[in-house]
């Protein structure tokens, strides 16, 4: 794996942003992501939403995916959600770490695991999910958009 320190997350993806996901890890097979629950987070129980713990597991897992193509976040191939099978095994609250791997893959598919602890190293969730390698996303009767990549800042004082 490249680094134990907060990286720049490569895509834009405003809804991820929103959320708070910050990437850790990224690299050989490897990714990793952490957020600090806040109230936007919560369901009516005061934990973690399921689509909080989903969206988590959903972007790891594509990242995992995408490790494997190159040891830079910014680098190699975009994925998009084929198929994804979740399960919760616990509220989950504090700081959620998520991990990725990916179990296999061919020329244009990815097969993934991901796993959600809590700050108490619990098992909150678990994931499969299946992974297909894009260039671009597909169009309809309008021009191709390419993948948007974030350069990286080089700054390390956002760091924790």
């Amino acid at each position: 794996m490249t680094d134990r320190r907060r990286l720049q997350v490569p895509v834009h993806i405003p809804f991820v942003e929103s959320l708070g996901l910050e990437l850790w890890g990224f690299g050989e097979g490897h990714a990793e992501l952490r957020v600090d629950l806040a109230e936007a987070h919560l369901n009516s129980w005061e934990v973690a939403h399921g689509g909080v713990l989903m969206t988590m597991l959903d972007v790891v897992m594509a990242h995992a995916a995408r490790s494997v193509h190159s040891h830079q976040p910014d680098q190699g191939p975009g994925v998009a959600t084929s198929e994804m099978t979740t399960t919760f095994m616990r509220p989950a609250e504090g700081q959620l770490r998520a991990t990725g791997r990916p179990l296999d893959r061919t020329t244009t598919l990815a097969f993934t695991e991901g796993q959600v602890h809590d700050d108490m190293g619990r098992l909150c969730a678990t994931a499969t999910g299946t992974f297909k390698y894009l260039r671009g996303l597909p169009t309809r009767g309008r021009e191709a958009k390419t993948l948007k990549r974030i350069e990286p800042t080089g700054d390390d004082s956002a760091a924790k």
